[in-house]
């Protein structure tokens, strides 16, 4: 399968990323796959089998991404898509209600990470030539809530990260932001409690997301998306 396309994807213990990557696996890419939750990411690998490639690792750390990223490279080669899909919410409560290390986890998870993941990973991207990059964002990275101060604070921050991202990359490579919609997952009931029922739920998006984000090309480098109908 010389001509199957890689796809790595972050955050795949739960919600969106362990979807998009059994939806990826149906539109016959190779799939790889992170999170820190080491049973789910085990759980997922040998659902998917085959050639998929899954690890659980901490993202925050720079040495255990770095570790993972040659391994990937060595064992299946230079991701055509890469898809920084892990990520946090914070207990819904004023700012200044939260502690010094509950908002630097997030900061950590959400920001951190995503940029610990693009420095192994595009620039073996840069040499091959091509690879589109999509970093996950959210609604409340192009607005606000009360309560969510900290989790705004970064997809914010991943919102003008990958504009920023976009203009280094050379010709044959893109960067875009993401915003999946509104999803039924285990964050958006830590804010939405159980309305979050009323939305759709990951593995519908994920029938839809995956497709979508298959088609994305260096035409799109530079654009804040959105899924259509979430």
């Amino acid at each position: 399968m010389s001509d199957q396309r890689l796809v790595l994807i972050t955050g795949v213990s739960r919600g969106l990323g362990r979807h998009l990557a059994e939806e990826f696996a149906a539109l016959d890419f190779r799939v790889a796959g992170c999170a820190r939750s080491k049973a789910p990411v085990e759980e997922l690998g040998k659902k998917l089998g085959g050639e998929h490639i899954f690890r659980s690792l901490d993202l925050t750390d720079d040495g255990a991404v770095e570790k993972f990223s040659e391994e990937l490279l060595r064992e299946a080669g230079v991701p055509d898509l890469l898809i920084n899909s892990a990520a946090m919410i914070n207990r819904p409560s004023p700012l200044w209600e939260y502690t010094a290390p509950e908002i630097s986890s997030i900061v950590q998870v959400n920001l951190e990470a995503v940029i610990h993941v693009i420095r192994h990973f595009v620039p073996k991207m840069i040499d091959q030539g091509s690879g589109i990059v999509v970093n996950v964002s959210s609604g409340w990275g192009r607005s606000t809530s009360a309560g969510v101060a900290p989790y705004c604070a970064t997809k914010w921050a991943i919102e003008g990260l990958t504009s920023a991202l976009s203009n280094d990359l050379p010709a044959g490579l893109a960067a875009v932001s993401f915003n999946p919609g509104i999803i039924d997952t285990d964050m958006l009931r830590t804010c939405f409690g159980k309305a979050a029922g009323n939305y759709p739920g990951p593995a519908e998006w994920a029938k839809s997301a995956a497709p979508f984000l298959s088609k994305l090309s260096v035409k799109d480098n530079g654009k804040a998306l959105s899924l259509a109908g979430y």
